[in-house]
């Protein structure tokens, strides 16, 4: 067991995406909700508490969704509006707190140690969930633990608007009754596997020896099997580490058309390269992903100069792709990954290649499409040959 001497909150917003919608339309107050595609081949993104009452849940087909809880109301959502709610939830939190990670639009961890010296740890989680409910209208949850695993379990065991505190003596104790698959990194297929060896509760799995686990799933059992006794050594990542930005685009029809397929990416590219800018990065990898209509999925990766420029990024994009797609297969999915993120502008060289617009140029007129996406939204302009899709 890890000493009890680190401080970490995990902070999670309830509902996110369907309370930001309640706050736009408090009609939706009380009533089930979903925010996802409208289509039956699209998945759920969110959902309110009252729909997972009837088993619905994120990531889940909105063909089933629906099936199981025919009255809940199903929005399509704005991403952009989503992001303006988490960046003012992201604000307040680093102003207070020293080492910030955003795990995700909606999921923070807060590195405490040390301040409990100078602040009660319980005290000033309580005061900062308030305040975020004061300025934003939104509803958060939080865990505080002696690691980041036991802080987002903690958290996820009060949902909604709840707060849990599981000082490092009580670690062994609040894991062991839960379901193995609540453990952070246990998907469905380890989830199943550990229930046919008998391993339903997480204290059962603490109590195998470590040598065992590790034969049964490899490294990731020597993870899995330090998590289940409460040790996490992960560090909370400072905010502004962000790893990449990536879309995906699930089809409502398997395809086998090249220029839907190249169409899509271009456009997805695109977007990212403004969501790069946005940020103040460069992205120095580019990955490509495609998944077949029997499921089967591939990826491929190239590096490059850390570039912020939409020519460049889709160019790449789409060399991936004519790489990767050889099987001539209907195509369900596909999507694009920008990393190996770089703080900065683009630097511009001495000397321009004859060919071609000059990075000058370029820069300037995506400054000028920037101005115009800030004001008017991500969807307003674009590149003629993919502006057309509307992802």
């Amino acid at each position: 067991m890890q000493p009890d001497i680190r401080h970490v909150l995990h902070l999670d917003l309830d509902a996110f995406f369907v309370s930001v919608e309640r706050l736009r339309e408090p009609s939706l107050i009380g009533r089930p909700g979903i925010v996802g595609g409208l289509g039956d081949r699209a998945v759920v993104a969110a959902c309110s508490y009252e729909t997972r009452r009837y088993g619905v849940r994120s990531a889940m087909p909105m063909r089933l969704a629906r099936r199981l809880c025919p009255d809940a109301i199903v929005l399509r959502g704005d991403w952009q509006h989503y992001s303006q709610y988490s960046e003012a939830v992201t604000e307040i939190i680093t102003e207070r707190a020293p080492l910030v990670e955003k795990a995700s639009i909606d999921e923070f961890y807060v590195d405490m140690t040390g301040m409990e010296k100078f602040v009660g740890c319980v005290s000033w989680s309580a005061d900062l969930k308030e305040r975020i409910r004061r300025q934003t209208g939104l509803t958060v949850t939080w865990g505080l633990s002696v690691n980041k695993t036991v802080s987002k379990m903690a958290a996820s065991e009060v949902k909604p608007d709840g707060a849990l505190q599981v000082v490092g003596s009580q670690v062994p104790g609040f894991l062991a009754p839960l379901d193995v698959g609540k453990l952070p990194g246990v998907g469905e297929a380890t989830a199943h596997t550990l229930r046919c060896m008998g391993v339903t509760r997480i204290g059962t799995l603490a109590q195998i020896p470590r040598r065992l686990v590790e034969r049964a799933f490899g490294k990731a059992g020597i993870k899995l099997w330090e998590r289940a006794n409460g040790v996490d050594r992960s560090p909370v990542v400072p905010l502004g580490r962000q790893k990449s930005y990536s879309r995906e685009m699930t089809f409502h029809t398997d395809t086998t058309d090249v220029n839907l397929l190249r169409s899509t990416i271009e456009r997805m590219t695109e977007l990212l390269a403004y969501e790069l800018r946005q940020g103040g990065w460069c992205a120095g990898k580019v990955t490509v992903k495609i998944r077949y209509s029997d499921f089967q999925t591939y990826t491929r990766q190239i590096t490059l100069p850390p570039t912020a420029i939409d020519r460049v990024l889709i160019e790449t994009a789409l060399k991936l792709f004519g790489a990767l797609y050889d099987r001539r297969l209907l195509i369900r999915l596909v999507g694009v990954n920008l990393s190996r993120l770089v703080r900065g502008t683009e630097q511009l060289p001495l000397f321009e290649a004859p060919q071609g617009p000059s990075k000058a140029r370029l820069l300037a007129l995506y400054q000028g499409m920037d101005q115009l996406r800030n004001r008017y939204g991500e969807g307003v302009i674009g590149r003629a040959s993919s502006y057309h899709l509307h992802l």
